[in-house]
């Protein structure tokens, strides 16, 4: 099955009470260059935690908008794709249906999908929502990330197609795991053999299995802790 894109790309700007940001991405037509690194023309303000190799496009489903939009009424007019930096946007994938190691076809271009996107505390300035961060992780309204995992030409009248899966562990499967459950060693160990995982999911998952502990989300969410 195939799945037409809106693709969209974005500057790092400088935003008065928050830090550096390349959150305000704009549509974008036509032919693309896709390397292992990301669209050409699309930036990160922080690559350690945004970017690189496996976290080369974010993707976030349509769909949510219109239910965070009932949920938030007062600020319904923002949440419009991509109010949440996202690369891809498509109607059909969601966290349910998508699978950690999924591999699509875009154009010239294979990506995998390799964790849920790890929603952060910026989500929160850019929204006016103090805790928005927190609800797109316990929703499970998170979007997710790819590798690059064959560069190549893509563009926006090119649809996505799925081509392998190759792991039974669903994107939200692995959000639950990770953010929504208990220390559970037998769930982390079935979420590292999820063929595909990004290097930082499976640096986590092997320090909480090591030390018996879940680490502080506080920072990552609210920007403390």
């Amino acid at each position: 099955m195939e799945y037409p894109v809106t693709v969209f790309i974005g500057k790092v700007r400088e935003y008065e009470g928050s830090r550096p940001s390349a959150i305000g991405k704009v549509q974008v037509e036509g032919e693309l260059s896709l390397t292992d690194r990301g669209l050409v023309g699309d930036q990160q303000a922080e690559k350690k935690i945004h970017g690189g190799p496996d976290r080369a496009l974010c993707h976030y489903p349509r769909e949510h908008y219109e239910q965070w939009a009932r949920e938030f009424p007062e600020q319904a007019a923002w949440f419009v794709a991509p109010a949440f930096g996202e690369n891809l946007s498509t109607v059909g994938l969601t966290e349910a249906n998508v699978f950690i190691g999924d591999i699509f076809q875009w154009g010239d271009a294979l990506i995998q999908v390799t964790q849920p996107r790890s929603p952060c505390f910026k989500v929160n300035f850019h929204s006016g929502i103090g805790d928005l961060s927190g609800l797109m992780q316990e929703k499970t309204r998170c979007g997710w990330l790819y590798r690059v995992i064959a560069e190549g030409k893509v563009a926006a009248d090119a649809p996505l197609a799925l081509v392998s899966r190759v792991s039974g562990v669903s994107v939200k499967e692995a959000a639950a795991i990770a953010w929504h459950t208990p220390f559970d060693d037998e769930q982390y160990h079935r979420l590292l053999s999820a063929a595909g995982l990004s290097a930082s999911w499976a640096k986590t998952m092997q320090k909480r299995r090591l030390s018996g502990k879940i680490e502080s989300f506080s920072r990552r969410l609210w920007g403390r802790g």
